[in-house]
């Protein structure tokens, strides 16, 4: 039976804009890069290497983090500043992408001893290392202080503590924005007094500020980096090298073509997903001014760039999920399902080998909308289908709403959920029911234009 609205009068066309006003989800299809492109019409590599895994996993393609890091770059070296790019590295684990950053030139935030000695690991020096968090345990200080990391300061205490070690140190000084909530950062005042205190200790050299801001704003971000400008000019009155602003994350990414993202959005309804669950708010798939594009309208913001020139300035960027963009993807296998109905219209339940924290949207309480691709392809009817996780939970669900997939799903078929390398894969990952964790699989390009693949160092 072919997919159709609850509403669609009988011999209505199940056109997809038609589709949409019953009780089917519109699609939602991701970007595809060259890479996802070829690995899905390859007609072995995806079924050898779930052969081999025996169960869910993650595809990880590095070269495309290279990309990523070179694009950022080149906004600093088009706008003539001075600037440098750190990987966010808790958007994702795998050492591939630690060794990625450190073949582009890019350095590494990391907000514990794990994740500082794991991107030592896989080459990045002490030196590209920004060490960022709250109250950071003594530990990490020390460790971080011996391989010359940048460290971001969040308390008056936290410096004290550092000064104590008695080893020199580089610093950043952590900023609470303007009528902001968040537990991180110090106020004026604050800042005005770890200003002085720095330079009681001959240890502690000051580096700069740095700040993270909520949403994708990037007029918010330049205003504020304007205004660290004049405190870092500011604190080399004093005495302190203070050459650097860090604006940290926040860079989003385009997941999905912008009329496939406003069409759901114009016409998403409960009628769409299974047992009628609703979802406040969804993260903006759609983003006109993605990632680097993002960063050069910062800079263009006020003669931001030009301020940065004429007063010596690097502007450092942590982006996470943007150096991550179509750098992964997802997948599971199908095993089993059945046939439902809701409002008077039949629909698939799917089971996979896998949990829905792979997915960690689920974490936000939202879901993650790009549409998974069924492979391998073939003919067949559309089907409306939902996506349930191999666990005992009824919550356990990696895609309530009804996808509009090609043909029914079958047995040992694989789901391969796209750009899922940003924070998706294993943010939230759980061995629950003592279900293994998906490891990550690392794709490298081969000779014939084929791939080759291999276990991300991290998992082995």
């Amino acid at each position: 039976m072919g997919l159709t609205g609850a509403d669609a009068p009988a011999g209505a066309d199940p056109s997809p804009s038609r589709l949409s006003e019953g009780t089917v989800a519109a699609p939602v299809p991701a970007h595809r890069d060259h890479w996802e492109q070829q690995v899905l019409t390859d007609p072995q590599l995806l079924g050898d290497i779930a052969f081999a895994v025996g169960g869910p996993f993650h595809l990880m393609y590095p070269a495309r983090v290279v990309d990523n890091i070179r694009a950022f770059q080149r906004v600093f070296t088009e706008s003539r500043i001075s600037g440098t790019v750190c990987y966010g590295k808790k958007a994702n684990k795998a050492a591939c992408v630690a060794r990625a950053c450190a073949t582009a030139g890019a350095g590494i935030d990391v907000s514990s001893t794990g994740e500082l000695t794991a991107a030592l690991s896989q080459g990045i020096r002490g030196a590209d290392l920004l060490v960022t968090g709250p109250e950071k345990s003594d530990d990490l200080h020390w460790l971080a202080a011996r391989h010359g990391c940048l460290i971001t300061v969040d308390s008056i205490g936290e410096l004290k503590r550092l000064a104590a070690l008695d080893i020199p140190t580089s610093v950043l000084l952590r900023v609470l924005p303007a009528a902001s909530a968040s537990r991180f950062g110090m106020s004026t005042e604050e800042l005005d007094h770890a200003v002085s205190e720095a330079t009681d200790h001959s240890s502690i050299s000051l580096q700069g500020f740095s700040f993270h801001l909520s949403g994708y704003d990037p007029l918010l971000r330049a205003d504020m980096a304007g205004q660290l400008i004049d405190r870092c000019r500011a604190a080399r009155s004093m005495g302190h090298p203070a050459t650097m602003i860090s604006i940290g994350g926040g860079f989003g990414i385009d997941y999905v073509p912008a009329a496939d993202w406003s069409a759901f959005q114009q016409q998403v309804t409960r009628r769409w997903f299974h047992s009628g669950k609703a979802f406040e708010s969804y993260y903006p798939y759609s983003f006109p001014e993605p990632g680097p594009a993002m960063l050069a309208a910062i800079l263009e913001r006020d003669d931001l760039a030009g301020r940065l020139r004429r007063t010596d300035t690097t502007l450092a960027v942590e982006p996470g999920r943007a150096l991550l963009d179509r750098a992964g993807s997802t997948v599971f296998r199908v095993q089993g399902g059945k046939t439902r109905h809701e409002h008077g219209q039949p629909y698939r339940i799917l089971t996979v080998d896998g949990s829905s924290l792979s997915l960690s949207e689920q974490w936000f309480d939202s879901e993650y909308l790009p549409d998974p691709v069924l492979w391998p392809d073939g003919p067949g009817t559309p089907t409306a289908t939902v996506v349930g996780a191999a666990t005992c939970l009824e919550s356990d669900m990696l895609s309530w709403r009804r996808i509009p997939l090609p043909r029914a799903a079958e047995t040992g078929d694989l789901l391969i959920y796209p750009n899922t390398a940003g924070y998706q894969m294993d943010s939230n990952e759980s061995p629950f029911h003592e279900l293994p964790l998906p490891p990550k699989v690392v794709l490298s390009e081969a000779p014939g234009g084929r791939y080759r693949w291999a276990l991300d160092q991290s998992f082995q």
